[in-house]
């Protein structure tokens, strides 16, 4: 099943004398389950089209069909909508409330989407305890490791059981052994709810867990590679 579709996707930044092509003709295709890197060089437009393909920036031309929806069709108060309904986002900054705790902010976009308490509880629950912080859940994210905090936003990013994970640079302030905590959490997730998961990267330590990488330079795809036994169909 076809959960995203990427069509002669165009983002060109014309502020100077020079248009600039962020995004410059991408065509892509993911499957459901698919755990894939985006990778390339700094400005090579990869997470420009990491923020295209989760509707937080519009491109120039061309189309990003989610689920069967076309995201130019929307509205802004329902790209909101079908945002937070479908896509999970975890950045290199983590973004976390800093007067929350690590449950509280988990719980925040179920807040907005009018779940009762319970379910929010039991969700914060479950999923503090996926990412190994079940006795964290009332700490701050002052009081938090980095490698922690980063966990609290994934376990944020899936609380409203989204599709599809969008990750941009999510290990770049982590050590080692941090990074490969959270990418054996995010893995799992992946295996066993078949959630989608992209990541924009610089860290060969993401590239070499991912299923498929996607070399991006210049804007353009030019390299789509598809690793290891994975139920994707490779693109026509």
């Amino acid at each position: 099943m076809s959960v995203i579709e990427i069509k002669n996707l165009q983002k060109i930044y014309d502020e100077s004398a020079v248009a600039v092509h962020a995004v410059n003709g991408i065509d892509l295709r993911f499957e459901q389950g698919e755990f894939a890197a985006i990778v390339g060089p700094s400005g090579s437009g990869k997470t420009t089209l990491l923020n295209i393909i989760g509707g937080l920036d519009e491109a120039t031309r061309g189309e990003v069909i989610v689920d069967g929806v076309n995201l130019d069709s929307l509205s802004s108060k329902n790209l909101i909508d079908f945002r937070m309904r479908n896509i999970g986002f975890v950045f290199q900054a983590y973004n976390l409330i800093p007067v929350l705790t690590a449950k509280e902010n988990i719980e925040f976009i179920m807040h907005l989407q009018g779940r009762n308490k319970h379910e929010r509880d039991q969700r914060a629950e479950e999923l503090l305890k996926a990412v190994g912080l079940s006795d964290r859940g009332d700490s701050r994210p002052g009081k938090l490791s980095g490698g922690q905090q980063q966990r609290v936003a994934v376990a944020r990013a899936l609380a409203s059981k989204p599709k599809f994970i969008l990750a941009d640079e999510p290990t770049a302030n982590l050590d080692s052994k941090s990074t490969e905590n959270l990418l054996d959490i995010m893995e799992k997730l992946n295996q066993e709810e078949k959630i989608t998961f992209i990541f924009s990267t610089h860290d060969q330590r993401v590239v070499k867990k991912a299923h498929r990488i996607i070399t991006v330079e210049d804007g353009k795809v030019i390299n789509d590679e598809v690793r290891k036994n994975t139920t994707r169909a490779k693109p026509s």
